[in-house]
């Protein structure tokens, strides 16, 4: 029995300190963290630096990794992209692509949540940007270190 006692003392004194812990950090200064881009202030309004120039040569370029969405070879600047009108379709919708050349959205932008297939782009794909990227001619802002599958992966 008194067992049991030390036991629930020493459960007790564990809990007093963790809360004690805990409360004790809730009134320290929280730690900011610098921009990627930059030491300015936070909530400061400093002029957006211009995006680089877009790689324009429509070359298909290799994927990263299985599933990476394509980036897109060519400029977007000035395209419409709202709930009403998506540009990009004029060219990779399937009726359009045998005029543009462009290649045909993937047949998974048809599907919805449920993987039922649609007649048209499922609206939750609607908005290309959102996966894809235009491609830019620009130096990275951190040090990529990507290494690919094949390359860390054990050989044959």
């Amino acid at each position: 029995m008194r067992s049991w006692t030390v036991l629930a003392a020493a459960a007790a004194a564990s809990l007093v300190l963790a809360f004690g812990v805990a409360f004790s950090q809730e009134g320290a200064p929280v730690k900011i963290v610098p921009r990627v881009t930059g030491n300015a202030q936070p909530m400061a309004l400093e002029p957006i630096p211009p995006l680089g120039r877009p790689v324009v040569d429509d070359v298909k370029r290799m994927r990263n990794y299985p599933e990476q969405p394509p980036v897109i070879p060519h400029s977007i600047d000035g395209y419409q992209l709202t709930l009403n009108t998506n540009r990009c379709m004029d060219c990779h919708k399937r009726e359009f692509t045998e005029g543009s050349g462009a290649p045909m959205i993937s047949v998974t932008h048809f599907q919805d949540r449920d993987g039922q297939v649609l007649s048209d782009v499922t609206p939750r794909r609607y908005f290309c940007t959102a996966c894809h990227v235009q491609q830019t001619d620009v130096q990275p802002l951190v040090r990529n270190e990507f290494r690919d599958a094949k390359d860390i992966g054990r050989k044959p």
